[in-house]
């Protein structure tokens, strides 16, 4: 068994992980450790992971910072991600490693925290054990269990009471490795009753090694907060991602999850979100554009535990040559959450025959007065759209670029930062165009 490995290298390293941390990370390495054993990496015996082989992506012989050896020169000279017109609060995790030196361009409000999570547990130890690992319960599933036992550092925004960042906060990931590596990454926001963040995640790969990357985000937004949290998926095909995204919600709060796939080689996207007051709203989105073959699989389950919450799920693919995509949408609405909106909607374009898509909506409702609805539908491009645009003069691949760009505009409808959403439609035109989806000005990019 592939969990075996790495159960030795846990074993054998320990005392260096955990002396290369901090006590907060380390508390959970115990609990973590005894749910993998047990656990082991989902399999496609379980039903939400019938497409997607876990265990055969571990299999690769993987090299881990567990010294944490730091990483050779100033990202802020040879990396730049810039959206145009708009000015980001910008950090860098290079591997796995937080990259400390830094200057924040716009300042923060008194009391608030972004940065290293291993600074931020040894200066607010309380409030870090409250939060860490306590949505992303190890016991859900083998590879959150896997994360937590390696993870030695991660990424914390924490905004105190009454306090508003209007400026976005940007996090750069670069995977750079001569050899196969492995990163475990954990993002924390917690954001207090009646304030408002965002984050912008960009994933860049630099050298052409094999990577393969976990990461586990937990959102917590309390009462009347309001999170915005966007995931910009530029990796290599030689790229595996496998990441779980955490959201828990108090009454009256507001949260977006929005991720967009413009290149990865494998990508399996877990949100597990929870309306946990009334009158909260969620909305959880994906777009994905893949080709040659790549695949992407999204899995989404919202959780309506009080009454008077909305949520919308919608997900879009376009998928390409051999390319393959996965979704399964599932909506709870439990006992007591009378006057529910929930809407979830999967929409899918192959434009190859060999494209694959699968796709299974779900609603489990226990409370009578609600309003529900899920939609799918998988179909290549509409002939008859594409041979009226053709006889108005456009050409053919004109008219099939301006259709693929309108059946994706849905998603990009959802990003609430203007000029952020300027930038992602240009860069999923040059995606359809078969330019680089890359940002252009910096040395990742080049």
């Amino acid at each position: 068994m592939i969990e075996n490995q790495y159960i030795d290298i846990f074993n054998q390293y320990r005392d260096k992980i955990d002396s290369k941390s901090a006590p907060g990370l380390n508390n959970l390495r115990d609990k973590a450790f005894e749910a993998f054993r047990k656990q082991g990496f989902p399999t496609k015996k379980l039903e939400d992971y019938l497409y997607i082989d876990v265990s055969a992506e571990f299999l690769p012989d993987y090299g881990l910072n567990l010294n944490r050896v730091p990483f050779n020169g100033n990202p802020y000279v040879a990396f730049r991600c810039e959206i145009p017109n708009m000015t980001t609060n910008l950090y860098f995790v290079l591997n796995d490693l937080f990259h400390e030196e830094h200057k924040p361009r716009v300042e923060y409000p008194k009391g608030v925290f972004v940065g290293s999570m291993q600074q931020f547990a040894k200066e607010k130890p309380e409030v870090f054990s409250k939060y860490y690992g306590q949505i992303a319960d190890v016991n859900n599933n083998g590879i959150i269990a896997f994360n937590t036992m390696f993870a030695q550092d991660g990424f914390v925004i924490y905004v105190p009471k009454g306090v508003i960042i209007e400026q976005p906060i940007q996090l750069i990931n670069i995977l750079k490795s001569e050899f196969n590596y492995l990163v475990n990454r954990r993002i924390l926001i917690i954001a207090e009753d009646d304030t408002q963040v965002k984050l912008l995640v960009c994933d860049h790969t630099v050298d052409e090694s094999q990577f393969l990357s976990t990461q586990v985000t937990e959102i917590y937004a309390g009462r009347n907060a309001i999170v915005d949290y966007y995931n910009l998926e530029e990796n290599s095909d030689k790229v595996t991602s496998l990441t779980n995204t955490f959201v828990h919600q108090e009454e009256s709060s507001n949260v977006l999850v929005n991720n967009l796939t413009l290149n990865t080689g494998v990508s399996r996207n877990n949100y597990n979100v929870k309306l946990n007051g009334e009158h909260a709203e969620a909305y959880v989105c994906g777009m994905v554009i893949a080709d040659r073959q790549q695949y992407v699989d999204n899995f989404a389950f919202l959780d309506h535990a009080k009454p008077h919450c909305t949520s919308t799920q919608l997900f879009k693919y376009v998928l390409d040559d051999e390319a393959k995509g996965s979704f399964c949408g599932r909506i709870l609405v439990e006992k007591d959450a009378q006057k529910t909106m929930a809407y979830q909607s999967n929409n899918n374009l192959c434009i190859s025959p060999n494209a694959h898509m699968y796709a299974k909506p779900q609603l489990e409702i226990y409370a009578d007065d609600v309003k529900c609805s899920h939609g799918l539908t998988t179909g290549q491009l509409d002939e008859e759209a594409l041979f009226y645009l053709r006889s108005r003069g456009i050409g053919y691949d004109a008219a099939k670029l301006m259709l693929m760009q309108a059946f994706t505009a849905g998603v990009l409808e959802h990003v609430r930062i203007p000029r952020l959403r300027d930038r992602l439609q240009d860069l999923v035109e040059k995606r359809f165009k078969g330019e680089s989806a890359r940002c252009g000005n910096c040395a990742v990019c080049k």
